[in-house]
């Protein structure tokens, strides 16, 4: 079964453009020209990814990302973003989006990034519910759980921690996740990964400011030890 994947840009071109293109590609595409409209058909199907432009009239797509996140961790959300909007990049991902795509970009780019994306799956484990600190991550269903009961996690915070827990108890350079999680040579900042182990500390730690589980290792990058 093919990919679907819910297209939100109010550019008629990119809109149509990233259509045409990502169907090409062999992938279910619907597409949205606007904020509302977009998070409606969200709400109402299951995507695999959900490529979300985030200046839009009536509803922004960063309000967007946020109710589609507020629903769903397993849906993929990938931003499409304005050259030198940096504070929306960051807000966006602290709302929950995996990753984003500074406008213009090359097609290949893109399309490159999706099959990487949609082809990614978590290895540390496929069916059994693995201890993290608070958290309970089963990472064949792509759910979470603390004691207070259900965490929403994006597939970002998955793939990160995946990774730390596949090399737990080693020092993991901010480069090494940028390359592991996000496989692509062209990088968001290392600010991107800190971002999301501050989100990730909030829900395995019990106390995210003296962390017990995720380390900092000064100068290098992030540790992931014995629990």
């Amino acid at each position: 079964m093919s990919a679907r994947i819910l297209v939100v840009d109010d550019e008629p071109a990119m809109r149509v453009g990233l259509q045409d293109n990502l169907e090409l590609e062999g992938y279910t595409v619907d597409v949205a020209e606007d904020g509302l409209k977009g998070l409606a058909l969200a709400l109402a199907n299951s995507y695999d990814l959900v490529v979300l432009d985030v200046m839009m009239p009536g509803m922004s797509g960063l309000d967007v990302c946020r109710r589609i996140r507020d629903r769903s961790g397993n849906t993929f959300i990938l931003l499409l973003t304005a050259k030198g909007e940096e504070v929306d990049k960051v807000v966006g991902l602290e709302l929950g989006a995996d990753d984003y795509v500074t406008k213009p970009f090359s097609l290949r780019e893109l399309l490159a990034r999706i099959k990487a994306v949609l082809r990614r799956t978590p290895a540390a484990s496929k069916s059994d519910d693995v201890s993290i600190g608070k958290l309970v991550v089963n990472f064949g269903t792509y759910t979470a759980t603390d004691p207070s009961g259900p965490v929403k996690m994006s597939q970002k915070e998955y793939a990160i921690l995946d990774y730390l827990l596949r090399h737990r108890d080693e020092v993991i350079t901010r480069d090494d996740l940028l390359k592991a999680v996000w496989g692509y040579e062209e990088t968001p900042t290392t600010r991107t990964v800190d971002n999301f182990i501050v989100k990730l500390r909030q829900k395995v730690e019990d106390d995210p400011n003296s962390p017990r589980h995720i380390l900092t290792v000064h100068g290098t990058g992030y540790k992931l030890v014995e629990f």
